[in-house]
């Protein structure tokens, strides 16, 4: 009994906590707490997110945000066509005064990395963070270097603007936990950035509300939630829906299933719940698989999208009701 009420406090806490950093960045991205939770929900999940916009609706707005509020080291690296990969992963130095060389940390090297533009940079150094991204480190001249923890990638790319872009190919792209989109404010909460961000920049004066402990604490609690038996099989379903669907050349890997389980675990962790729901699974299968499936040629001429699929499946594979 005991032990139950430490785990009740510690969820609590973990919800709280969850809360505080969500109310911190809503000063900053105002309208737009379905995207923060999405954002705050790939932390506690220990993914990477890629926001997807236009220009000019807050995607580094948000990430620097996230940043803000954390109490962790964080880096910002622009995406450029003339970034090489040692600018990313770091590189080895000959230092004359010992005769020795020296390993001097690329921007890859912090608890948050704000990608900005990912995909202005070239492919060779998009592939830099392939290893850090997936193994959370980085090998250079056959050393391997580890990253810190926790450890979140936060990219940022514009999906209309493809002159002197390179498209993330789909092992890239499978490396993002979470895809989300911005989208425009509505007109109140236009007008209350208008008063917001008129003469200052607020996230600037955000304070820090989580420390790098607070996060892994989460992270922690979120790999204990538990799965019910026939959930694990409905997610196996879905999966299974999208291998086999007309419009789709290639659905979900075993590994994006697993990513939407990690998911709702982390959604479930942030609302104080022990276990996760089928809502958990229905609201996180957009985000988390549409980025990780490929079209028909039919289908891209057709109009339809992956966010389309993810939604006809949902609505065809039956949702478990928990009765025998």
């Amino acid at each position: 009994m005991a032990r139950q009420r430490a785990a009740a406090h510690t969820q609590e806490v973990i919800a709280e906590t969850f809360e505080a950093l969500v109310t911190n960045v809503e000063r900053v991205i105002q309208g737009k707490a379905d995207a923060i939770r999405l954002a705050l929900v790939c932390l506690v999940a220990e993914g990477h997110l890629l926001i997807e916009d236009v220009p000019g609706v807050g995607k580094t707005s948000m990430a620097k945000a996230i940043a803000a509020s954390l109490g962790c080291e964080w880096h910002r690296i622009q995406f450029t066509p003339d970034l090489l990969p040692s600018d990313v992963s770091g590189v080895n130095v000959f230092n004359r005064a010992t005769g020795a060389f020296e390993f001097r940390p690329g921007g890859i090297f912090a608890n948050v990395v704000l990608g900005d533009e990912i995909n202005r940079a070239s492919p060779k150094t998009q592939a830099a963070l392939l290893e850090a991204m997936e193994e959370r480190q980085v090998t250079v001249d056959a050393t391997t270097y580890m990253l810190p923890t926790p450890f979140m990638v936060i990219a940022t790319q514009n999906p209309i603007e493809h002159e002197g872009t390179y498209p993330l190919p789909e092992s890239q792209l499978d490396r993002f936990l979470l895809r989300i989109q911005m989208g425009y404010p509505d007109r109140p909460s236009e007008i209350e950035m208008l008063e917001t961000h008129g003469d200052a920049r607020v996230v600037d004066d955000l304070e820090v509300v989580a420390e790098a402990a607070d996060v892994v604490g989460m992270t922690q609690l979120a790999r204990s939630i538990h799965v019910h038996p026939t959930l694990k099989g409905y997610l196996v379903d879905l999966a299974d829906a999208t291998r086999n669907h007309s419009s789709l050349a290639l659905g979900i890997s075993p590994r994006a299933t697993l990513a939407l389980q990690r998911s709702a675990r982390a959604r479930a962790a942030s609302e104080g719940r022990e276990y996760i729901l089928p809502d958990d699974i229905k609201i996180l299968a957009v985000p988390v698989l549409a980025h990780r499936l490929v079209l028909t040629p039919e289908a891209a001429l057709g109009g339809v999208g992956p966010d389309d699929v993810i939604e006809e499946v949902l609505g065809a594979v039956p949702v478990p009701t928990g009765r025998a």
